[in-house]
């Protein structure tokens, strides 16, 4: 069973990050998970052993009128001048910023969501 304590403090993040993953293809959506927030990517570059993938930040423009709410909705478009990060895939399947210990950064492949909490 997967400890949905780690690695991040949103019930919904520890969703997505111990969810199965598929196969990363280049163009794909992806999805940093952090603690509470989550921010929006594109794969850019897949290794040939499939262990390994680049990513870059895409841009997200909020579209909804929600002010400081949970209920946030997003635009994404790609962001040629985005940041780019490295995630490798770890024996417990989950893809994990490169550098990171298996509990780090955690990506989630295939769909692309940007959330930011308030609270904090």
């Amino acid at each position: 069973m997967s400890d949905l304590t780690q690695p991040t403090g949103s019930l919904i993040n520890n969703l997505q990050a111990n969810s199965k993953q598929p196969v990363p293809k280049v163009g794909d959506g992806a999805t940093m998970l952090m603690w509470t927030d989550r921010r929006p990517f594109t794969i850019i570059e897949v290794s040939k052993s499939g262990k390994t993938i680049k990513l870059q930040e895409d841009n997200a423009v909020r579209t909804d009128k929600n002010g400081m709410s949970d209920c946030q909705s997003y635009e994404y478009t790609r962001n040629p001048d985005g940041a780019i990060y490295t995630a490798t895939l770890r024996k417990n399947g989950k893809w994990v910023r490169k550098g990171d210990t298996v509990k780090g950064t955690n990506f989630g492949i295939g769909y692309r969501d940007k959330h930011y909490d308030y609270s904090f």
